[in-house]
């Protein structure tokens, strides 16, 4: 009888463990609905122990990424992955946290997949090419150094904007057991302040005075140019309850304030396009806060959250206006800032690194520019959002789970290490030269820096950015060569390598200066020839100890006393020129040639095309001994 007991005794076990598992089902359903993200994915976790329910491991991996918990997430969608291929938006979902934890590989699979199924689906295809191009975002990695900001007491803390001497966040408390966020069993976000003592540390931070904070969240804000006016973000709630919608969702609305005598704020306003079926929220303003940019998941949108502006008018704030496609995706667009004429925002609809990124784009008349993904550290495959740039432009603050949390991040601007590697060489063998002197003037500077190349012809130089600088080689028997090096707008690390070919002098051997055409029967120099004599003019000053001769040639159309008259006035006109450039007029002489040295048959009598005419109608320069230029002056 002891077997059948045992049986009896394991299918009790069994029914208890079914029973158990439905029970934690359901209430993981409930908790789904109403988006108690921290209670959902428990049950669903005690369920999935005793059952296997691929919707219910499809809901415990969403209740996991909207905490953060990406590997936890990764985990169940795996497992339904396994039971059957996950759909659209799971896939989605699934693929942009394998993005987040790096493994990419598993990610682009993911979002081919999708992208097979919606070709049409511009999100994705953003997805995807971000992972074809993702060591791009690490570029410039060492342009920006970014460091945590201490919060004590909040779980989570982002959007910090400054206003006067203070810091203001939206910060979310410790759970006590009394007033928790379903969401993630923590506290509710309230906005609070923190100050920095002169020695660079931060003050614990402190909910701020006033009517403003209660019972649910508050927060991010923004303020007006003079410090009174703030915007911010709130739950819909009346009283102790959150209004929902008839799909029980509680949306934001976007409210200003006004700050009080004793330093608290009051006066508390609805924004006038807030909604009851949708979200408004994540304020901004410009400069002269006549316009105010903020965020909507109204209708009539790109989809997602986008971005929308309304322009002060005598009335108050004038009809939203939505961005545009440059801007707004069928994703999500969200927290921007205004800087002069930039926006900064945080977007996982651009090609993104993962999650949220943040981006600017820049307004020209009433057109935005294609957005520019501020890449790594600003941003990273976490969540990356809230970017506050100070008034000296190279720092400022951002928000980024990163760490596993909101946390606000202090970010400054890196100086690029930047340097000059020049190589000179004979340009008949290609050999190296060494012992060249190699001179790098800046204009910024009193004195130029000069070096001697090695055996391998090669000299470095530091170079500061923002800067433009000549640099020249000279050494005995060859011309110097000079070129222009510009750091201007250079914002990552680079080594500018230059490769120099340095030519024998030759007296009297004459080059060709292409490009240098004149209208028929005039000698002004036109736009097209001046920018090769403005090369010219260069490569004399840069050679100091030699002295040239300029001469001009003219086909052998008309007569030769017409024909030489015309080319010395040419020549002389090409040496003013190069006078007026800068060159020593002491070392260069001007002549006329006329027809007498052609370079073709097509002497007087002789039919030639145009082209061949051409090739005769010629500027050339040659060096000329001392003593032979001072003869012809």
């Amino acid at each position: 009888m002891r077997p059948i007991k045992n049986i009896f005794l394991l299918a009790g076990v069994a029914l208890l463990a079914v029973g158990c598992a439905q029970h934690h089902l359901v209430k993981g359903d409930r908790a789904y609905e109403r988006m108690a993200w921290a209670d959902a994915a428990c049950h669903y976790e005690r369920a999935l122990q005793h059952m296997q329910d691929r919707t219910a491991a499809l809901h415990a991996a969403e209740a996991y990424r909207q905490q953060n918990k990406l590997e936890k997430a990764v985990d169940w969608y795996a497992y339904a992955e396994r039971i059957a291929p996950t759909n659209d938006a799971d896939a989605l979902a699934y693929g942009r946290s394998l993005q987040s934890l790096g493994r990419i590989g598993e990610a682009s699979a993911l979002f081919q997949r999708v992208l097979a199924e919606k070709p049409e689906d511009a999100v994705v295809r953003e997805l995807g090419m971000a992972i074809a191009d993702n060591d791009s975002f690490y570029a410039d990695s060492a342009l920006y150094s970014v460091t945590e900001i201490p919060t004590p007491g909040l779980a989570s803390a982002f959007g910090a904007v400054p206003n006067g001497s203070a810091l203001y966040f939206a910060g979310e408390g410790l759970a006590d057991g009394k007033n928790t966020n379903p969401w993630n069993n923590a506290g509710y976000l309230d906005l609070h302040q923190a100050t920095r003592s002169e020695s660079g540390t931060w003050s614990t931070p402190q909910a701020i005075k006033g009517d403003l904070n209660a019972r649910f969240h508050e927060g991010p804000c923004a303020f007006s140019s003079d410090g009174a006016t703030m915007y911010f973000t709130r739950s819909d709630y009346f009283k102790f309850r959150l209004n929902k919608d008839q799909n029980a969702v509680s949306h934001l609305m976007l409210f200003s304030a006004t700050r009080q005598s004793g330093g608290g704020w009051g006066d508390i306003h609805s924004f006038a396009y807030n909604g009851e079926d949708f979200s408004a929220g994540h304020a901004a303003l410009n400069a002269s806060g006549d316009v105010l940019y903020y965020i909507s998941d109204m209708p009539g949108g790109f989809g997602g959250t986008d971005i929308y502006a309304c322009a002060k008018t005598a009335e108050g704030w004038g009809y939203p206006k939505n961005l545009g496609p440059a801007v707004n995706t069928a994703a999500n667009e969200m927290f921007p800032t205004l800087k002069g004429d930039t926006l900064f925002f945080a977007s996982n609809g651009h090609r993104t690194m993962g999650g949220l990124d943040i981006f600017f784009s820049v307004k020209s008349d009433t057109e935005w520019s294609s957005p520019t993904n501020m890449n790594y550290p600003l941003n990273t495959p976490f969540d990356d959002f809230c970017f506050t740039l100070l008034p000296d432009g190279h720092s400022g603050y951002l928000s980024s789970n990163r760490g596993g949390s909101d946390r606000i991040y202090t970010f400054s601007e890196n100086e690029p290490v930047l340097a000059l590697e020049a190589t000179f060489y004979d340009e008949e063998d290609g050999s190296p030269l060494a012992d060249v002197e190699v001179k790098m003037l800046d204009p910024l500077e009193p004195e130029p820096i000069v070096q001697l190349t090695n055996e391998d012809g090669q000299v470095t130089f530091p170079l500061i950015p923002g800067r433009k600088y000549r640099v020249t080689g000279s050494k005995d028997g060859v011309f110097t060569e000079g070129r222009d090096v510009s750091t201007v707008g250079q914002r990552v690390d680079r080594t500018y390598r230059e490769e120099f070919r340095m030519s024998r002098v030759e007296y009297d051997k004459p080059f060709v200066v292409d490009n240098i055409y004149y209208d028929y029967d005039k000698w002004d120099i036109r736009p097209d020839a001046a920018l090769e004599l403005d090369t010219l003019a260069q490569f004399m000053i840069d050679n100091p100890t030699l002295n040239f001769e300029l001469g001009s040639h003219t086909d052998s159309r008309a007569s030769d006393m017409y024909n030489l008259v015309l080319s010395d006035a040419r020549a002389k006109s090409a040496v003013d020129y190069l006078v007026r450039h800068g060159v020593d007029h002491t070392r260069i002489t001007a002549r006329g040639y006329g027809e007498k040295i052609l370079v073709n048959r097509c002497s007087n009598g002789v039919a030639c095309s145009e082209e061949e005419h051409q090739a005769n109608r010629r500027t050339e320069f040659k060096v000329i001994r001392p003593k032979q230029a001072l003869s012809q002056r």
